[in-house]
């Protein structure tokens, strides 16, 4: 898909059609009088009411060079923000592209045509623009691509360029996380992701290292390990490091850790057949950190970041791990397994430690860790546990600009007593009552005091139904919010 930044006045862009948004309370002074007289009629007759996320399409519209005219609901002008205009843009590809539409235009004035505001215009097209039908040989399923887009401003500058650049970069290593996100496990095995990773690195210029399975061993990181070991396919901990040029003194070292289990049985502890085909999204976590490399790669912030991705599978077999077992961390903690289902939390264990000890001076995790954490927030916003306020608020702040939800709950050193173990130093679950809390204080050692961010997205990581202005699927959480944060540090 091609972007590009125009000055053409609304009544000269030829193309196939041409995507205005209207606020509850005003007409875009921009349309000519014969646009503007069709709205007014439009909403006087009750056919569009503005509100968010409404919309209208005409035909032929008079006084236009566009093929045709779509009207989208901005609601109240007072309330509309960047999160907004992200999902307009989405939800004009969504609905245009069906039609056949291969090109189309936005015409934006005054504080729309903002540099955030052609950011977000940017990303919500390539996000729209996103479908999970890789696997369909329908060639109908794939013959209806928009492949231009126009962004009409007043007037150009260096700086909106630089805004669409970014817009796009994000929005690709989003859609880039989801199509991952979304390969089957017999497809895309923790040695596959190590091959993407690598792949990744080699085109955006990253260092890469890959820790196997004797490493690993080699290295006492036990937790991970007997997860992997009920599984023919071997383990990974991926690291891939992004080193900036401007700043090679910085201080800090921004660790993003995201759990890669590429198919999660529950092990032992097996799982209820239905729905078990969603746990190959259970590699959200990792999808999203090699997605924010992807993106900072290209977007290259002052600080230096490296991704650890620990990518194991969860399986069944005479060799699995049994509750009941005691594994010796990478940080030399002792941990009873009481269920073999609790695996994401074990893996970022040894993950986290590792991270730590090559250098991260914070860190920020994304887990599907919980299905708690859905239960307390739906499927609406991330959970977030931090052992820093200052890092947890560096958190917040980028994914509210990023448009990704997200609230912060509760690590009172009193949900300790829920891990204990009468064999081991410590237990992998803390018993029915606040799940999600239980699991993000089982980490909390394992960073040995560094500030961290734990990132619960079991309940954000995909979309059991599509939205108007994104596909059904994995979502691309928090991919933003990672590039926010480095962005911005």
């Amino acid at each position: 898909m091609e972007l590009i930044l125009s000055t053409t006045p609304a009544a000269e862009i030829e193309a196939g059609a041409l995507v205005v948004i209207c606020f509850e309370d005003e007409t875009p002074p921009f349309l000519n009088d014969e646009a503007r007289a069709a709205l007014t009629a439009a909403r006087e007759e009750g056919e569009f009411d503005a509100k968010p996320l409404s919309t209208m399409l005409w035909h032929r519209p008079a006084g236009l060079k566009a093929q045709r005219l779509l009207a989208v609901g901005g609601g109240p002008r007072a309330k509309f923000d960047t999160d907004q205009m992200r999902k307009i843009a989405g939800l004009a590809v969504r609905t245009l592209k069906p039609k056949g539409i291969k090109d189309l235009a936005f015409r934006v004035e005054g504080d729309l045509a903002a540099e955030a505001m052609i950011e977000a215009l940017a990303e919500g097209v390539i996000l729209g623009d996103y479908e999970p039908n890789k696997h369909q040989t329908d060639p109908k399923k794939h013959d209806k691509r928009v492949e231009n887009v126009r962004f009409s401003v007043p007037e150009e500058s260096i700086a909106l360029i630089e805004a669409l650049r970014r817009g796009r970069t994000t929005g690709e290593a989003q859609n880039y996380t989801r199509i991952l996100a979304n390969e089957p496990a017999n497809l895309l095995t923790p040695l596959k992701l190590v091959e993407e990773a690598r792949t990744l690195a080699a085109e955006f210029g990253l260092e890469c290292e890959i820790l196997d399975e004797a490493r690993m061993r080699q290295l006492g990181m036990g937790a991970l390990l007997g997860v992997a070991q009920g599984s023919a396919e071997p383990p990974a901990l991926i690291v891939l490091r992004y080193v900036p040029q401007e700043a090679p003194d910085c201080p800090d070292h921004l660790a993003l850790v995201g759990k890669g289990v590429t198919f999660d049985t529950g092990g032992v502890s097996i799982k209820p057949s239905e729905g078990m085909e969603k746990m190959k999204y259970d590699m959200s976590g990792a999808a999203a950190v090699l997605g924010a490399m992807r993106a900072l790669a290209q977007l290259k912030p002052r600080i230096p970041v490296t991704a650890y991705a620990p990518c194991v599978e969860n399986m069944v077999s005479s060799r699995a791990q049994r509750p009941g077992d005691i594994v010796t961390s990478y940080l030399g903690k002792t941990i009873e397994v009481l269920n073999t289902d609790a695996e994401g939390r074990l893996i970022l264990a040894d993950a986290l430690t590792y991270a730590v000890r090559q250098g991260a001076t914070h860190l920020v995790d994304a887990a599907t860790l919980t299905g708690a954490i859905a239960v307390a927030l739906a499927h609406l916003r991330v959970g977030v546990f931090s052992n820093d306020k200052t890092l947890e608020n560096r958190v917040l702040k980028a994914s509210e600009a990023a448009g990704e939800r997200m609230w912060p709950l509760p690590m009172d050193d009193d949900y300790n007593d829920y891990l204990k173990s009468a064999f081991a130093d410590l237990a992998n679950i803390g018993g029915r009552w606040g799940g999600a809390i239980t699991a993000a204080k089982f980490l909390e050692p394992f960073v040995e005091g560094k500030p961290w961010v734990h990132l619960d997205i079991a309940g954000t990581a995909w979309l059991d139904e599509g939205k108007p202005f994104l596909a059904k699927g994995p979502s691309g959480v928090p991919v933003r919010s990672f590039v926010r944060l480095a962005m911005e540090w």
